[in-house]
């Protein structure tokens, strides 16, 4: 059977990154059959890592290649992507679901009243909307953990704020931009916070360090304020709160 070549199947842009990055880029829009693409190169590398590619980093749209260039020309990596093939990364792992806890309690969802009004609906349908949503996870990026989800549905789809607003807590879940994320430190934001999870998305302490992958795709489900702190005591003592979402039948 003939290969495909990856870089047939939707032609890439090659775009330098500096002096020793390489992006690979497959369109201009956040979708999931475009990040496929992404994370498929992003496997098919891992499978037939040409020498001197030090990391690949996997954003919504792109792919970059981390190279040596003392050790790997540019144009030799990009002839090496072009002849990867759909075969190179058949050996990619499908995204895991999860559920992962969250409490809208207004102490730890202190934009859902105004995002409510923005959007001219009430704060339990703000809550049904984003907690009926699967989300696919895009990529990390920004800070270590913070992962930028896909999958918001439309009513919520405000633009961030003009200004940032106070530093949020760890584990803010947030919205802005038509996005969604999990934010993993404190820190100032020009997004919406709806609601916090205990989980950890990053912990240097644990294996594997980043909690969800590229492609997995999450649930949020709601828990009461004590339920919260339950939770948020034993991730804080490392263990995994979230949990894996049971297969459809």
């Amino acid at each position: 059977m003939t290969e495909t070549p990856l870089s047939d199947l939707e032609t890439p842009r090659f775009l330098d990154a500096g002096e020793a990055a390489l992006v690979v880029e497959f369109g201009a829009t956040v979708d999931p059959a475009v990040n496929d693409r992404v994370l498929e190169l992003d496997a098919a590398l891992r499978a037939r890592t040409p020498e001197g590619v030090v990391e690949t980093v996997p954003t919504y749209r792109s792919l970059m290649i981390h190279y040596d260039p003392l050790a790997l020309d540019r144009s030799a990596l990009v002839e090496a992507v072009k002849g990867l093939s759909r075969d190179d990364a058949s050996e990619r792992a499908p995204g895991r679901a999860w559920i992962v806890p969250c409490c809208y309690d207004p102490a730890f969802g202190e934009d859902l009243i105004e995002v409510a009004d923005k959007v001219g609906v009430t704060p339990e349908e703000v809550m049904a909307l984003h907690s009926g949503a699967d989300y696919r996870v895009y990529m990390y990026g920004f800070a270590p953990g913070f992962a930028y989800l896909g999958g918001l549905p439309q009513t919520l789809g405000l633009p961030r704020r003009p200004t940032p607003r106070p530093p949020h807590p760890e584990g803010a879940l947030m919205i802005g931009g038509g996005l969604a994320a999990v934010a993993s430190f404190p820190m100032p934001t020009g997004w919406y916070v709806l609601a916090r999870t205990p989980e950890r998305l990053f912990s240097a302490r644990r294996n594997p360090t980043f909690l969800f992958e590229a492609g997995d795709t999450l649930r949020f489900e709601a828990v009461d304020p004590e339920t919260f702190a339950e939770l948020d005591a034993r991730a804080g003592a490392g263990e995994v709160v979230a949990r894996r979402a049971e297969p459809q039948a």
